[in-house]
């Protein structure tokens, strides 16, 4: 195993901070539309191989609480993500970061979105699907970064 951090991770310097998140999550079969209210943080595990993810906010009436650790695989040119939730929900995805374009893929979610000029806001759009295949849109979402 390499000891020596890889230069990619260097662009994920972006995301180091604190974030007002907003959003909105579209209205399903399971239920009306709803607001989605949260502060992400983002900060280097000291060495700084991986990047911590905390997430603090509200999916309508709902708590959510969740930690997320981003990573670097050169074998893929992929960070690799994996996510823990209050109510015992966890993910993997694969995540790219090109120029501003910072996109997500996981089993059943996606996400794209874009990075503004300065890096302070990050706007976007999540996506489910229940066959990988066919996409639909769950949530538009806007971080601004306050620290």
């Amino acid at each position: 195993m390499s000891t020596k951090r890889d230069p990619a991770m260097e662009r994920l310097n972006v995301f180091v901070g604190k974030w007002n998140t907003e959003g909105v999550i579209k209205a399903s079969p399971s239920g009306a539309a709803e607001q989605l209210k949260a502060v992400d943080t983002y900060e280097w595990l000291p060495g700084g191989y991986f990047l911590i993810h905390h997430i603090d906010g509200h999916m309508g009436k709902e708590e959510v609480k969740a930690i997320e650790i981003i990573g670097y695989d050169p074998s893929s040119q992929k960070y690799t993500t994996h996510s823990y939730d209050n109510q015992g929900n966890f993910n993997a995805y694969k995540a790219n970061l090109l120029d501003r374009d910072w996109t997500i893929l996981g089993e059943s979610e996606r996400f794209t979105g874009m990075l503004s000029e300065d890096g302070n806001i990050l706007t976007g759009t999540w996506e489910l699907s229940h066959d990988g295949e066919n996409w639909a849109q769950w949530m538009d979402i806007k971080l601004t970064k306050v620290i």
